[in-house]
């Protein structure tokens, strides 16, 4: 899981607002888990590489 967070903040019918909300609880899952998986499939299916974790410096030789 991505070690920083982002809000991100959407406008949604109420509706299906609650439809989702609804499904997101009898599948035991939260509604911002439920976005997030969405979010790395549509950049998945559309080829769009992106980086979750820091880069770790690998320290050159002869350095400390």
């Amino acid at each position: 899981m991505e070690s920083k967070t982002a809000r991100l903040t959407i406008l949604i019918d109420p509706v299906k607002k609650k439809a989702f909300d609804e499904l997101c609880l009898a599948q035991d899952l939260t509604p911002s888990q439920v976005i997030r998986q969405m979010i790395r499939e549509y950049l998945e299916r559309h080829d769009v590489d992106y980086a979750t974790k820091a880069v770790i410096k690998t320290p050159k030789p002869g350095k400390k």
